[in-house]
Parts: structure tokens; sequence; C-alpha cells
């Protein structure tokens, strides 16, 4: 049996699964790829007592691991983007083949990583950059090749879905939820990334790209976090019938692509709904294959660590393939990927869920749905609370219909001009993914 020589670099949480899940299952995973994948070096910059590396030599140098004439193929699970950016273009450099979990990399600067790739001959695979251990990439890009994508949704962020489900089952503040996050090890002591929306956003991009035929254009996205979220917003939520989710979203429509990730309110009856904790998942509709649901652990050791194998078995696979003949990085043929616009939040059409602190005094509510009215904005439902003894404001909250985000905005904000209005009106957008 042929042997394919691998060079790991970065022994952390995902860098150690991938060993021991190779170590483990080296008889199974090698009958898959037809050939003995071997692990000839690893680069680390301390040991990890999770891993056991034995007599597997180890230098501090990841780009010694990207000049290695040994390696046939470079997995970088170091992270970030700088140094990650130049060992994976030096590695290419060599005619390495690479294997990444980067989605922060591949949405920032996937464009010319692939490039590169396509002027050397090689491949640069990904698998393990969203959602974990679903294959949802290579579903988009193979399994569903048949279909003309219209549209996808994801809970692709694990953390921001364990915050929303606490708050949502326990009525628990953000602040609250958020701390023991940190101390289970689902959010980093800096949270930015996984609470405002970015870390959802870059592998957005990704799923748009392969979904729409796109490049990648992470400066697009529009990106808004859950950190301002209330609970009594998740509990009249639940009353209306929908749960809140921070989704990212992808559509097709006639004006172009939309890029969004928010908080956004989705009716309790759709699967995604449902999905909680930790967990992620991602709805994908297909014009021929109709919605289909890929559900499953969006972060971890071993299951991040079976989607870079996977993408090591394939790549051994086909390494001897002329590069023409292996499945484009994109899942669209280079010179075929689409220049369609996307879209700014402006020109979207959705639907709001508003709460709107109002002076209780006769004639409030029919002067804000007269304000709707003349935007032609149609109001779905309306949840109108009594004031409490010796308060003068009560919540009042509306579900809009579907209507471009302008109209929306510009009818809020003249609701928020209201003398009878009170503090900022909270807007989360609402989605029936039907």
């Amino acid at each position: 049996m042929n042997s394919v020589k691998v060079g790991l670099c970065g022994l952390g949480t995902v860098g150690s699964g991938t060993f021991n899940v190779l170590q483990r299952n080296g008889d199974v995973i090698n009958a898959r790829a037809g050939c003995r994948i071997e692990i000839v070096q690893v680069a680390s910059r301390r040991p990890n007592p999770d891993c056991q590396l034995g007599d597997t030599p180890v230098t501090e140098d990841v780009f010694a691991v990207a000049r290695n004439p040994d390696v046939d193929i470079l997995v970088e699970l170091i992270g970030g983007i700088t140094v990650a950016r130049e060992l994976i273009l030096d590695a290419i450099a060599h005619g390495k083949h690479v294997v990444t979990a980067n989605k922060a990399l591949i949405a920032e600067h996937g464009n010319e990583i692939f490039n590169a790739a396509r002027v050397k001959g090689v491949t640069v695979a990904f698998e393990a950059s969203v959602a974990g251990g679903i294959p949802i990439i290579k579903a988009i890009r193979e399994g569903l090749s048949a279909n003309r994508i219209e549209w996808l949704a994801g809970i692709v962020n694990g953390t921001g879905n364990f915050i929303l489900t606490e708050m949502r089952d326990k009525g628990r503040a953000f602040d609250d939820v958020l701390v023991e996050a940190q101390q289970r090890g689902y959010a980093e002591a800096d949270p930015t990334f996984d609470v405002e929306g970015i870390d959802a956003a870059h592998k957005l991009v990704i799923l748009a790209s392969l979904a729409f035929g796109i490049p990648l254009q992470f400066e697009k996205v529009f990106t808004e976090g859950i950190s301002n979220l209330d609970t009594q917003d998740v509990a009249y939520a639940r009353q209306l019938g929908y749960q809140i989710k921070h989704l990212g979203i992808a559509r097709r429509n006639n004006g172009g692509i939309e890029l969004r990730v928010h908080p956004t309110l989705i009716p309790r009856k759709r699967l995604l709904a449902n999905v909680d904790g930790v967990m992620n998942a991602v709805v994908v509709k297909g014009d021929a294959v109709g919605p289909t649901l890929y559900y499953g652990p969006g972060a971890g050791a071993e299951p991040t660590a079976s989607a870079v194998i996977a993408d090591i078995v394939d790549l051994a696979r086909t390494l001897t393939a002329d590069p023409e003949h292996r499945v484009p990085h994109l899942g669209f043929q280079p010179d075929q990927l689409s220049d369609i616009q996307v879209l700014s939040i402006e020109q979207v059409e959705t639907a709001y869920y508003l709460r709107i602190t109002a002076r209780d005094v006769p004639g409030v509510l029919s002067k804000i749905t007269q304000i709707l009215s003349d935007a032609k904005i149609s109001i779905e439902a309306v949840i109108q609370k009594e004031a409490d003894d010796g308060e003068d404001y009560v919540p009042l909250i509306i579900l809009t219909d579907r209507a471009v985000v302008k109209k929306l905005d510009e009818a809020v904000d003249k609701i928020q001009q209201l003398p009878t209005t009170e503090g900022d009106i909270v807007r989360i957008r609402v989605e029936s993914l039907g």
C-alpha cells in the first residue's frame, strides 16, 4: 500500500484530535483512502498532554513543514490569519496540497489562496472551516450539484446558540449566560467574534460562495450580534409562536444575493428552531431536491478532526489526478463564477418584530398603525400589555409583514419620534424559512 505523507501544523484542540483519530482509526481510514496516511512531521510551539506523539518528528517552525520535501499534504490548524496565510501560500509554492479548518482565512483570503493553488496545480481543502463535523461543504459542492440553490440558513456558531437556548429556557440574562459559556470553554475570554456574529459571517460567506458560485466577499456581509438581546423579547417571541435564533442567511433573488447574519425570529415548528445548545444546523433549499437539513456538532476536537481527516482522505485519493479533473474549490469552475451583486441590507425584504415602549394613553396604537399603513406595511400580530400600577409606559409588540428593510426602517424611525415613544424601539428580523 502506497504512503501519503502528512505534515500537521498546530497541536491545539483540533490538531490533537486529528492526530489521535488518525492513530485510533488508521486501519479504516487507510482502507477508505486506498493508501497509508502517515503523519511524518508535527509543528507545535508546546507539547499537548492530550496527544502522545511517540517518535513522530516535532518542530516549532511551521514553515519547516511547508518546505519539507517528504510532506505531500500540509494540515494548517494554527488559527489566525497572518501567519496562517503565509504558511499556506508557502506550502502551495512548494507544491503541497493543503487542508485547513481556518474559516476566517478562507473567508477573507480564500480568493487569493485558491488562485495560487490553481497556478501550482494543488488543492486547498476546507471542510472543517464550517460547522465542525457536519459535512456541509461537501454536501453543497458535490451532493447538491444538480440544484440551483435558492437559499440557505444556518445556526453556525454554537456559543451564540447555547446563550440563546439558556435565555429562552431559563429566562437568564445575556451577560449571565455568557460568563457560564466562558467557564465551560464555549466562548473565548474575548467573545466578540462569537456573540457579534463575525464567526458566523465568515462561515456564511463560504457557504454562499459554494451555493451561488460567487467569489468570497466577506466585507459585504451584514452582521449583527446577540449582545443586545433581552430576555423579554425571547419570551414575547415564544408567545407569538417563534424562537429567536442567531442565523446566517444567504438568499438569491431577482436583484442579487443577500448575505446577512443577525438575530431572527423563526416559527417554532421549523426544525431549525429546535436546534439547541451548542449544536449547529444548516438548511439548504435547492430547486430540485427542496429543503435539506444538516445537523451536528459545530466544534470540538474530534468532530472537527472528522472533517479534517475527510479532506485528507479526499486529497489522498486524487493526488495523481490531473488538476482539471479535481472538484473546484468553490464547486464551480473558476471561469464560471458569477459577478452577481451582493445586496445591501436596505435592499433586503424581510418582516420585523418590534417592541415599542409606549405611553399608556388613548390613541397610541392607532398612530403607530397609521404610520405603518402609510408605508404600506401590514401588521401580522400585536401584543398590547396592560400597565402595572403606577407605570406610565407599557410594552407594545408588533409583528409586521414582509417589506423592504429601507421602508421598514423609515417607518420605525417615524414611530421612534412620536412623543409617546420612550427609549429605543427593539427591531428583530423575522423569517418564515418556508
